[in-house]
């Protein structure tokens, strides 16, 4: 899911959110999405959390980096009946997400929070605030900003020089290209080669087009998955295999860029430590 927001529309859901009291911090929050599930378990004590999406401990494939905490936690589907039957104060959804269920929460007198997707860091930073306000919470906002700044810091001081060429390739064929992620692989000393790759009009890149201008790293998706996907047969393609005496083929789990948000931060000690075997192989003889 990828939406696009330009920085006024952020600054001004900002500005929406600081105008709501402290004193109306809900205690009763609703998370439809696994996106939002990621913030609202992190930034609420869980007497307040009145239900996650069931995205949240799904393991089929597993989408959530909070799958193994949730126990005890409602799970609902995206629906009013299982929304309303949580008696919520507030619902989180991101913006242009399910409008009908959104027109049934305004019937009710259920106030929803749509949040921006962020498209950057400096966009989560300000989607991180803007909850943390809207929830009452903005020690808790702060604190997760700080680890993410920390995690980010600590990469860039060790990033292999020069950097490396790295291509994530991911179930169906799909690349990362842009975005958070992007910024990470860069804090990371990680060139993302993706957007040099040939892509089709659904942004897939077929196995031939690797093997034809193989990358000095390529990172194949390994979630953890309770039985095997379609989509991820193409990672176990016999061709990507031949590529390690070209590339330095890993696998990784991306869990945490599934979402963008200060979590997606955790991948970088991993991206680092990637790079710096390439680079050490460099100066192998």
């Amino acid at each position: 899911m990828r939406l696009t927001h330009g920085w006024h529309v952020l600054f001004l859901a900002l500005a929406q959110m600081l105008a709501v009291p402290a004193s109306a911090a809900p205690q009763h929050v609703v998370s439809l999405l696994v996106c939002t599930d990621e913030y609202v378990f992190r930034l609420l004590p869980r007497e307040r959390i009145a239900a996650l999406s069931y995205l949240a401990a799904d393991r089929h494939p597993v989408v959530s980096t909070i799958a193994d905490q949730v126990t005890g936690i409602a799970l609902i589907r995206q629906n009013a009946e299982s929304v309303l039957a949580r008696h919520p104060d507030l619902v989180v959804t991101y913006q242009g997400v399910n409008q009908e269920l959104h027109a049934l929460m305004g019937a009710a007198g259920v106030p929803v929070l749509d949040l921006p997707w962020a498209n950057s860091l400096d966009d989560v930073r300000i989607v991180t605030h803007l909850l943390g306000e809207r929830l009452g919470e903005p020690v808790r906002a702060n604190a997760l900003l700080a680890d993410m700044d920390r995690k980010l810091a600590a990469a860039r001081v060790t990033t292999p020089s020069p950097p490396v060429a790295t291509l994530i390739y991911e179930p169906n064929g799909y690349i990362t290209a842009d975005g958070v992620t992007n910024e990470i692989l860069k804090a990371s000393g990680l060139h993302n080669a993706g957007p040099d790759m040939h892509q089709t009009r659904l942004g897939t890149v077929p196995v031939e087009a690797i093997v034809a201008s193989p990358p000095e790293l390529l990172i194949l998706n390994d979630s953890r998955e309770a039985s095997p996907a379609r989509a991820d047969m193409l990672l176990g393609h016999p061709a990507l295999a031949a590529l390690e005496k070209q590339s330095y083929v890993a696998r990784l789990s991306l869990t945490p860029l599934l979402c963008p948000g200060p979590w997606s931060a955790d991948a970088a000690a991993s991206f680092v430590a990637l790079g710096r075997k390439v680079a050490l192989a460099r100066r192998a003889p």
